[in-house]
């Protein structure tokens, strides 16, 4: 699958998979970052994706930096959104955590969905009875 960037400033930098077999593919810092404890920023990436319809992205949490605590938050890149992606990290470490320019802080994974039509009424309702109670 194919998906296109959208850029929102030169210095963008794609998305990088390290192996070609990875679910997610790193996200880079634009410039050094800075995490008070106990605080959440975000970080906007310099790119939007295009993701067809039938799919949504995330941001995952990198494991070197959840060893630290700091968690990538993980709210869905809708399938309609076009706009520049942020990271939303949190430092729920006890110290000041200092990102440099240009490092790994997050992993965009593209994940298929189901998009659901809610309803009050699915028609024909089931019974909780089993082992013969449809009849013979």
């Amino acid at each position: 699958m194919k998906i296109k960037l959208i850029p929102f400033n030169e210095s963008m930098r794609a998305p990088e998979r390290a192996h070609y077999n990875d679910a997610g593919a790193d996200v880079f810092a634009p410039a050094d970052v800075y995490i008070p404890r106990g605080q959440t920023v975000k970080v906007p990436l310099g790119f939007g994706v295009e993701i067809p319809d039938g799919y949504m992205g995330c941001l995952y949490s990198r494991s070197s930096l959840s060893a630290q605590g700091v968690a990538c938050e993980m709210p869905p890149i809708d399938s309609g959104y076009r706009g520049e992606i942020h990271a939303v990290l949190t430092n729920h470490g006890q110290e000041l955590q200092k990102l440099k320019k240009g490092s790994k802080i997050g992993q965009l994974v593209i994940h298929p969905i189901a998009v659901p039509d809610f309803t009050l009424d699915l028609g024909d309702e089931r019974e909780s009875g089993a082992f013969g109670s449809t009849g013979a």
